[in-house]
């Protein structure tokens, strides 16, 4: 019976993470004119995260790409150049390189990251605002460093990986459902 109440406690506490959501509508709105509006300036989305987050990143651009058609890239698609910047530099700079030779001023960097502390997602989003890209942060915790860097941080306030993952998971199918369909 122990087990059954922990998995009434998990889906308690999920249905509370969604009630803050509902509170972030504003937030969640804003994000979606920014991807509109790339699209619309036929501007680039970048999205990336470590583990999950980082699988995330991957199956969002999916969402984008077929159904909203945003020209969405996930820094986190190409292994080999993945090793080869944290081998041959360090594993903070393994985002920031790919958007130093890929991302143009108007482009959208969107940082994944349950902590909200990953340094290769704050470096990243960093040098995007240094090259005039709007950036956008999904955290969990108290949205650690990213609440502070990114222009627009969605902040699930709970700490638990997991459940950090779950909104944010549930946030990306959010943005891409309710963008308008393109014309």
């Amino acid at each position: 019976m122990a087990e059954q109440k922990e998995v009434i406690k998990y889906l308690d506490e999920s249905i509370r993470c969604i009630e803050e959501l509902k509170k972030k509508t504003g937030q969640i709105q804003h994000i979606i004119d920014v991807l509109e509006n790339a699209r619309k300036n036929n501007k680039h989305v970048f999205l990336m995260g470590n583990g999950g987050s980082g699988a995330l990143a991957s199956h969002l651009i999916c969402d984008f790409n077929k159904f909203r058609r945003v020209k969405a890239i996930a820094l986190t698609d190409n292994l080999a150049l993945m090793s080869a910047w944290s081998n041959d530099e360090d594993y903070t700079v393994v985002f920031k390189e790919q958007l130093r030779t890929l991302a143009e001023k108007g482009d959208v960097v969107i940082g994944i990251s349950g902590s909200g502390n990953s340094p290769n997602i704050i470096e990243a989003i960093l040098f995007a605002k240094q090259l005039g890209c709007s950036t956008i942060g999904f955290a969990g915790f108290d949205g650690g460093k990213l609440k502070q860097v990114a222009d627009e941080c969605i902040v699930v306030e709970i700490k638990n990986m997991q459940h950090a993952e779950d909104i944010h998971t549930l946030l990306g199918h959010m943005v891409a459902f309710l963008m308008k369909p393109p014309i």
